[in-house]
């Protein structure tokens, strides 16, 4: 009994150790949130796996331990699992998910009216993911012993009531379903964050050189520091307690406009408070810094030696408030030197035109303002021929819109240099300079300038020295126009041109033509020409098939494109055709020629005589000897034929053609001996009287009668009578060859023959 139970618990104990070993393969601890930064320890229970490893996401860890140490975890979420070496299967894994405290902490004392402030602003960072939902508390502690005094999901708070007497000290806590933590522990002291409110402007005074600005802080009046603000440009003033604040800005422009705005702040670190109302001052005309920096443009001579001078200075800016004149006095050079008064010209605000004879002048040009004189302003114009000196070797250069003059001075010293340049002849820029090179900036873009340089003395100028042309800034090489000249079947010409509709543009380099088939478009072919070519013929092209082409043209300074064209090329190629039209012109030439030698055969055989039934006639021929042929012979070729038979006369009229014995029916029935009974039962007669005319009847049958077509019958008939000269009565019906009559018996047979006058000249009448 007692073995029996040792047994059993010795076979159950193996399958409880093992059930118990199978919960036990797993990773512990289960999705775990920690701190950014911190350490976490993480184990594997393996139940008998033997070796393992770890993998942290997809990267696998160089750890074999079963317990994984993971130092300063920065990760926002990762994935541990821990994986047998042998079966290479997922013993276990956890999710390691990070939370971070709140940070960047910053908060300001301020108040929305003048006076203490009583409401605390606080505001922090937080690195968190956007779907937690976060709650936030804001617990400014203080020797009142407050706490919690704000709570919000925002990473902004505002807490009311708070005391400026003493240090605030600021925790803000958050707080999920998963984790809390709280922020670092910040204490300020209420004067670094006391904010205050912003300084009311007052009247600004503006005068010619310098502005007057006044503020008026508000009941703070401790120690402070403002900043005032014009346009761009910032000063910075400090004020003791109680003092006013004022600030007098200097170096200011004449005529011109000034934006002034004021802050202010208690002593570092105290924040700024926010910008006063802005003020727009203008400031008076300074008459001490009025230059009207005066030049001239000297046209060619007229015939009569006198010149257009084309004066021009600077205008005063609009924004001056009064009302300003101005004058041109032209004088000559040597009575200017001994004064005098010469007749001025009233001129516009910039610019003003006088004529001047060929000797040099001083222009005047008087400037009043209110009706009072204001400044007084000269420049010199030589005279004709008059021998001065000039700058050299200038030379210009371009690059981004900005023109680069450079030059040689000569060799008398100068007060300086006068540069103007023009794009129109027009509208004329000029500045002055001591140096020896100027840039020209401000240009028009892509247009041609004319750039003259002139030197100064101290009471003359120089001759002027003009620049070659150059342009401000050179563009592309202008729109592209193609054209298709012609298309065969494996080839097609394009051309192309190219019109700006600029001034400046560039030369172009070369041209590259790019084309393909219209339904193959992930491929373009190009081929390059250089840029004096402006056509080419594609080569190697498709039959019957259509293309897009555009020409894109390349210069030094840009390229531009054509817009697509698109063009078919032919069926057939030019050789084709080619030999089409020659062979057909071929065959043309053989169908006429045998059509002509077919109608001249016609002609000839359309002229030739034609038998005529109506001159036939009928003859008995003599007859035949014993041991001579059926057919006459004709041993004497000299012998006529006619000149051996008989004939009787012709009769005037027509026939019947079934009585000259044409009958549609074959030779064996229409060629037949008679015999007549009387003939056969007659004597021996003379041989003359057989040769008598006997006459014949011919029948296209046996039983058809030809009575009708006789000429007796038919006076219509073509056929002429072929009868006897005795009328022998009334004959016997034909007998055919082939019908079972039985015919007499003949001694003497008769043969009788036909022969027709074919051509009507009557030989053989």
């Amino acid at each position: 009994m007692y073995l029996f139970l040792a047994l059993f618990i010795l076979a159950a104990n193996p399958s409880i150790c093992k059930g118990k070993d199978e919960k036990k393969c797993d990773v512990v601890p289960k999705n775990n949130y920690i701190e950014v930064g911190s350490d976490i320890n993480i184990t594997c229970l393996t139940c008998g796996h033997g070796k393992i490893y770890w993998r942290l996401n997809t990267s696998r860890l160089n750890s074999s331990h079963t317990v994984l140490s993971l130092r300063n975890f920065t990760h926002q979420s990762a994935t541990v699992q821990c994986h047998s070496t042998d079966s290479q299967q997922v013993i276990g894994g956890t999710t390691i998910n990070t939370y971070s405290k709140p940070y960047n902490i910053s908060c300001i004392l301020h108040k929305k009216t003048d006076g203490i402030p009583d409401l605390l602003t606080c505001k922090w960072d937080h690195r968190i993911d956007p779907k937690l939902d976060v709650n936030y508390t804001v617990g400014p502690l203080n020797s009142s012993g407050q706490k919690e005094m704000c709570k919000t999901r925002e990473t902004t708070c505002t807490v009311k009531g708070v005391s400026v007497l003493s240090d605030i000290t600021i925790t803000v806590r958050a707080k999920t379903a998963d984790w809390e933590v709280d922020s670092d522990t910040h204490t300020f002291q209420p004067t670094h964050i006391w904010k205050m409110i912003p300084p009311r402007l007052k009247e600004t005074s503006s005068f010619a050189d310098h502005l007057l600005v006044e503020w008026d802080r508000g009941l703070i009046k401790k120690e402070c520091r403002c900043e005032v603000k014009y346009n761009e440009t910032k000063l910075n003033k400090a004020l003791k307690e109680k003092e006013h604040g004022n600030m007098t800005i200097e170096q200011v422009e004449s005529c011109s406009y000034y934006t002034v705005s004021v802050r202010c702040a208690l002593m570092e670190p105290a924040p700024w408070s926010d910008w006063s109302q802005e003020k727009t001052v203008l400031t008076e005309l300074n008459e001490n810094n009025v230059r009207l920096r005066l030049w001239r443009k000297v046209a060619e001579p007229q015939k009569n030696g006198v010149r257009k001078v084309h004066a021009m200075w600077k205008d005063i800016t609009s924004t001056c408030r009064g009302t300003f004149t101005y004058t041109i006095e032209p004088t000559p050079y040597k009575e200017a030197m001994m004064g005098g008064n010469y007749t001025e010209t009233l001129c516009g605000k910039s610019d003003c035109d006088v004529e001047v004879n060929q000797d040099a002048h001083r222009l005047n040009l008087n400037m009043f303002h209110n009706e009072t004189l204001l400044v007084v302003a000269a420049v010199h114009v030589p005279a004709i021929g008059e021998s001065l000196p000039q700058v050299t070797d200038i030379q210009t250069s371009a690059l981004e819109g900005v023109i680069l003059v450079t030059w040689k001075a000569p060799i008398q010293p100068v007060s300086g240099y006068m540069i103007d340049w023009t794009h129109d002849g027009n509208q004329y820029y000029w500045k002055e300079t001591n140096y020896t090179n100027a840039t020209l900036s401000g240009l028009l873009d892509k247009k041609p300038y004319n750039v003259t340089v002139t030197p100064l003395f101290v009471d003359k100028t120089g001759h002027g020295t003009q620049a070659l042309q150059i342009c401000s800034r050179v563009g592309g090489p202008g729109n592209v126009t193609i054209h298709i000249n012609k298309t065969n079947a494996k080839n097609a010409l394009v051309s192309w041109n190219v019109k700006s509709q600029e001034e400046c543009s560039g030369d172009v380099v070369e041209y590259i033509v790019f084309y393909r088939k219209l339904d193959r478009l992930e491929l373009w072919l190009n081929v390059t020409v250089i840029g004096t070519e402006q056509a080419i013929p594609l080569e190697d092209l498709l039959p019957d098939t259509q293309y897009e082409f555009y020409v894109k043209a390349t210069a030094a300074t840009g390229t531009t494109k054509s817009t697509e064209m698109f063009f078919k090329t032919k069926r057939f190629g030019r050789w084709f055709i080619t030999t089409l039209v020659v062979c057909g012109g071929v065959v043309i030439i053989l169908v006429l020629s045998l059509g002509l030698g077919c109608a001249i055969s016609w002609k000839k055989f359309r002229e030739k005589p034609v038998p005529n039934p109506g001159c036939s006639s009928l003859a008995l021929w003599p007859p035949r000897e014993e041991g001579t042929g059926s057919i006459w012979q004709f041993n004497n070729p000299s012998e006529s034929v006619c000149d051996r038979v008989y004939t009787e006369e012709s009769q005037k009229t027509s026939t019947s053609p079934l009585g000259s014995g044409l009958n549609p029916y074959p030779a064996i029935y229409q060629t037949d001996e008679y015999i007549d009974p009387d003939m056969a039962s007659a004597p021996e007669t003379d041989p003359e009287e057989r040769l008598k005319p006997a006459t014949t009847q011919h029948h296209s049958s046996p039983n058809d009668s030809i009575e009708p077509l006789l000429p007796e019958n038919n006076p219509s008939s073509p056929y002429r009578s072929q009868t006897s000269g005795e009328n022998p009565g009334k004959r016997p019906d034909k007998q055919n060859k082939h019908s079972p009559v039985k015919q007499p018996d003949r001694k003497t047979p008769v043969m009788v023959y036909v022969t027709l006058d074919m051509f009507e000249q009557n030989q053989c009448r």
